[in-house]
């Protein structure tokens, strides 16, 4: 049966233009600029640079209203356009504006190497293989797949019928391709080919031992094995170690980075020292100087000029309005942009201001999302969208934003510290021990407490390990 029932509810809902807001706030600087050109290029009604001001011809303000609806011309025609953060003094110049660095493309890896193979005598079915093979290693440098593997893919793949013995042969040919190392199956393959590719040497000669006859030894920095096995002195061990370390274990990266196209961080905001004090400027890319076009206020002021309006003037006119309105809602919303980064980072500047004079990261305060948008009466979500995308230079280095957020620890005083001169101080503890004999983690948790900083064993080892710093026995050293 049906029936009829009246409910209320209360609910919230995000505006579009708050909406549009939050998405502008999460942009960096290179995707704001790319927002920008977007919306300028979709709505016509909204230009960038700066407005010539036109004399307008005044008119009659007592106009009739052909309906309830009719639209008022005054609230689109005003010459307020301008918005007010277009007059502030941190404003930079087009000429200070950054360049982008162009960057040159070249070969890539695999074409590096195939073109190596034209100085090889090879037949048509071991250029196939050695094709292939080229084809299967990895950006690393290595072939991780096992030989019999091989051979089946090529026979399905590529319809070259060959054994292991012959694929096999092809593979060492494969190995003598620069970077020297390149086309290895495991690390110790990779280090052996690099040894035999260089002159004989006492140190070199004692290196290929420990690498093909005591590598779990070396990987594990096992000294005192190394020299019982090998009737080494500790003088021919270093030399041997010295030679291994010399070493590429990744043959591959040192072309693969460079073809990489390195992605450029602009700052959003910059802080500069002057006369002891902290200064902070946004970007002037965040600050475009947008504005109304002009020639939309005038089809609005023939309009407003018309005595009689056909419906097909109507129509015009409502569309005028509703990218007036998207342009407007957009300025505004770029201007709220700008008040909220620099009312953040502003924040934030203060809260570290002891670090931002010094340098010192052990000065740096516990602080966290929260902290923040209870100084300046904003969500969190709003704080970590700022944090998260936002670059700043300071005199030390240009830094994530979200990097000078950290918890709290007490110390021994019952203050707060904060993790980050945590991390900085156990780094500095493993920096300056001795690496004959390397700290364990739970020495180094007593160090700690010696320093005023109570903390278990499992969190130095949760700290080290976002420090990638290794365990105590791989940073033995001779």
């Amino acid at each position: 049966m049906l029936k009829q029932n009246l409910n209320f509810r209360l609910s919230q809902k995000l505006s579009p233009q708050q909406i549009q807001l939050m998405k502008l706030i999460q942009l960096p600087t290179q995707a704001f600029e790319q927002k920008l050109a977007q919306e300028i290029d979709e709505n016509p009604a909204l230009e960038d640079g700066k407005e010539e001001i036109k004399s307008e011809d005044n008119f009659e303000d007592n106009q009739e209203k052909d309906s309830e609806n009719e639209i008022n011309i005054d609230d689109y025609i005003t010459d307020d356009d301008t918005p007010y953060y277009k007059t502030q003094v941190n404003n930079y110049s087009k000429d200070d504006e950054d360049k982008n660095i162009p960057y040159a493309g070249g070969k890539s890896f695999h074409q590096h190497l195939k073109d190596q193979l034209n100085t090889f005598r090879l037949d048509e079915k071991e250029r196939a293989i050695a094709e292939f093979l080229v084809g299967s290693i990895d950006d690393s440098g290595y072939i991780r797949r096992e030989i019999i593997d091989i051979v089946d893919d090529l026979a399905f793949t590529a319809n070259v019928m060959a054994d292991e013995s012959e694929v096999e042969a092809v593979l060492k040919k494969v190995q003598k391709l620069e970077p020297s190392g390149v086309g290895a199956r495991s690390l110790e393959e990779c280090l052996l080919i690099q040894l035999y590719q260089k002159k004989e040497k006492p140190a070199r000669i004692n290196a290929i031992k420990i690498l093909e006859n005591a590598f779990d030894h070396f990987a594990k920095k096992h000294y005192k094995k190394l020299i019982q096995k090998f009737n080494f002195t500790e003088d021919e061990l270093k030399d041997a170690i010295a030679e291994i370390i010399k070493l590429n274990p990744k043959p591959g990266g040192s072309i693969v980075g460079n073809n990489k196209i390195v992605e450029q961080i602009v700052p959003d905001f910059s802080i500069k020292i002057v006369e002891d004090k902290l200064d902070l400027i946004l970007n002037s890319r965040n600050v475009p100087s947008l504005h109304i076009s002009p020639d939309y206020k005038d089809m609005l002021l023939g309009y407003a000029k018309a005595k009689e309006k056909s419906k097909s003037q109507k129509d015009a006119v409502f569309f005028i309005k509703q990218k007036l309105d998207a342009a407007k809602w957009f300025i505004d919303a770029v201007r709220q942009r700008q008040q909220t980064l620099m009312l953040t980072m502003t924040s934030i500047m203060q809260h570290q201001e002891a670090y931002f004079l010094t340098g010192d990261e052990t000065k740096l305060k516990p602080m966290i999302l929260k902290d923040i948008a209870d100084k300046i009466n904003m969500d969190v979500s709003t704080i970590s969208r700022v944090a998260s995308s936002k670059y700043v230079s300071t005199p030390y280095g240009t830094k994530l934003i979200k990097y000078f957020f950290s918890e709290s620890m007490k110390n021994d005083q019952g203050e707060d510290v904060s993790t980050k001169e945590i991390k900085k101080i156990l780094q500095k503890i493993i920096g300056e021990e001795s690496k004959k004999k390397p700290l364990t983690d739970e020495k180094l948790a007593t160090h700690l407490k010696s320093e005023g900083y109570l903390i278990a064993r499992r969190t130095v080892a949760k700290y080290r390990e976002q420090l990638n710093i290794p365990v105590a026995r791989l940073r033995k050293e001779m």
